[in-house]
């Protein structure tokens, strides 16, 4: 009898031995996995949400999102070297927690990757709109964003949009290459994360130096306060940093590449934090560069002295967003734009454009990827329709479940700004990550024996601080991502009990572990 409907560890550690892919990869290029998976819209995009709510706070905000990922990345650590196979924390809660804990995270983790890739789609939509742009090739408008629309709780979209063309069709490319098997190197990986990196680089080498005669930049420092985390605004500093967390979110990708790495027991937990620590301070010396070169003070309307909300139609309506030299709250290119207004030669902004335009989709297509994975093995764990997990006969991939995630993922990405998307996918993130916390302590007590390679430091503050953190930055989000997270539990719920519960595997008494299935193809970058 099995109450819970604990997943057995032993099964899928023994199945992982039996696993057949090549173990490759060491910590170099387990930390490339994890700054390629975190390094992107986060930084590129949402520095211009950040300043919107919490104005020069926003490098406060940094690190604040930057120590709950770290608390929590030393969680997953130790629970990834003890579990080397894919499935992050839906394999660590189902072993763990039960069924039904796991089927929560497992619906949460749709929010983290489905709408993540969403927001990520956005992102490079802003940059592509803005590359054209300033080589002379036009989109119209009423193509770039969705139109305005208000469905429940749910808002966004701007006067004389349509739909954002080309985020629905990096969505299709990303589908598509998924759907015939994506042969991406981690050779290409690393190259696309030298790009990434050495745009940073050159933001922060030509905007730092700005800094010191623009000190009066950071004056306000916290013009919306630290902000309420019930007050359902969303803004101040802990309204920032639960929006800036989707720039540290990816890094638990490092996870889901365990089983293709040389002795994960040791590298898994390096590479996971070696690539936080890198992260952490890139956004900390960028976002001082942001703020000395040029400023990031919130925008307010005129007429009420009410500040607009991120990514309002009122914000991009308004006079400021109209100029010709407009605040960085109004960008969609937040980067780009700071160095085409500080420097003389906007060849240096639009090569921060040309990299996150080349970079980008790349992490489109590992969001994707961790969609569909979490999708197949829910359904080959019985969670979801058999159906679901049908393999290709020519390309071997997950084809329907690819199709059905690269659908979701299109029609979000065309109709919600990237402010709201990322909302939305934090939301997901944070109940995962404080899951897996809370599975590290309980395994303390029910495993007490089984060999554990890492473990966390001082596990009764860490993780505890984790669960904290998560908590205090998801309160910390507007009503309507909190709306958006509990309506969306509660449809998982209503499935779970209606199909899920009644056709487990582990109901079923199967005690096989589908992690790690031969035709489950291998994440990108680790092939």
């Amino acid at each position: 009898m099995n109450p819970l409907r604990i997943k057995s560890l032993d099964a899928i550690l023994a199945t992982a031995e039996k696993k057949s892919l090549h173990r490759s990869l060491g910590p170099v290029q387990l930390t490339l996995l994890g700054i390629g998976a975190v390094i992107g819209t986060g930084i590129f995009v949402l520095t211009a949400a950040a300043a919107q709510k919490a104005g020069p706070g926003m490098m406060i905000s940094f690190i604040i999102a930057g120590a709950v990922c770290a608390v929590a990345a030393l969680c997953y650590s130790e629970l990834a070297s003890m579990v080397p196979v894919a499935g992050s924390a839906y394999t660590y809660s189902y072993a763990v927690m039960g069924e039904m804990v796991a089927w929560l995270v497992g619906w949460a983790l749709i929010l983290e990757y489905a709408l993540g890739a969403s927001a990520v789609a956005v992102g490079w939509s802003g940059h592509i709109v803005g590359f054209l742009d300033d080589i002379g090739i036009h989109i119209p408008h009423a193509l770039t964003v969705g139109p305005p629309i208000s469905i429940g709780f749910i808002k966004g979209g701007e006067i004389g949009g349509v739909l954002n063309l080309p985020a629905v069709i990096i969505t299709g490319i990303v589908t598509l290459l998924l759907v015939i098997g994506t042969k991406e190197s981690a050779t290409a990986n690393a190259v696309l994360v030298a790009i990434k990196i050495a745009a940073l680089l050159l933001f922060i080498v030509l905007t730092l130096p700005l800094v010191t005669g623009h000190m009066d930049n950071f004056s306000p420092f916290t013009p919306r306060g630290w902000g309420n985390p019930l007050d359902g605004t969303g803004t101040g500093v802990l309204g920032a940093a639960a929006s800036i967390f989707f720039a540290y979110v990816g890094f638990d990708a490092v996870s889901t590449a365990a089983e293709e790495t040389k002795n994960p027991q040791r590298n898994v937990p390096i590479g996971l934090i070696a690539s936080l620590g890198i992260c952490t301070i890139f956004y900390i010396l960028v976002a001082t560069g942001v703020i000395g070169s040029f400023g990031a003070q919130p925008l307010a309307d005129p007429a009420t002295g009410q500040y607009f909300a991120d990514g309002s139609t009122e914000l991009y309506a308004s006079a400021a967003c109209q100029a010709a030299h407009a605040p960085l709250v109004c960008s969609k290119e937040a980067l780009a734009h700071v160095l085409r207004e500080v420097n003389s030669n906007p060849l240096f902004g639009n090569l921060i454009g040309l990299a996150a335009t080349i970079a980008l989709p790349s992490v489109v297509l590992l969001m994707m990827f961790g969609q569909t994975r979490v999708f197949f093995v829910m359904a080959r764990d019985g969670l979801l329709p058999k159906g679901l997990s049908a393999v290709h006969t020519k390309f071997k991939t997950p084809w329907v479940i690819t199709l059905v995630t690269g659908v979701v993922v299109a029609i979000a990405a065309a109709f919600l700004p990237v402010g709201s998307l990322a909302d939305y996918s934090n939301a997901g993130t944070l109940f995962a990550f404080a899951a897996v916390s809370l599975g590290v302590m309980i395994l303390r007590f029910t495993d007490k024996t089984r060999n554990r390679p890492f473990k966390t430091p001082l596990l009764w503050i860490i993780a505890p601080l984790s669960i904290f953190g998560c908590v205090l930055l998801f309160v910390s989000l507007g009503t309507e991502s909190k709306q958006v997270f509990f309506g969306w539990t509660a449809i998982g719920l209503v499935l779970y009990f209606a199909y899920g519960f009644w056709h487990s595997n582990v109901r079923k008494g199967i005690i096989e572990d589908h992690e790690n299935d031969a035709d489950l193809p291998p994440p990108p970058g680790t092939t």
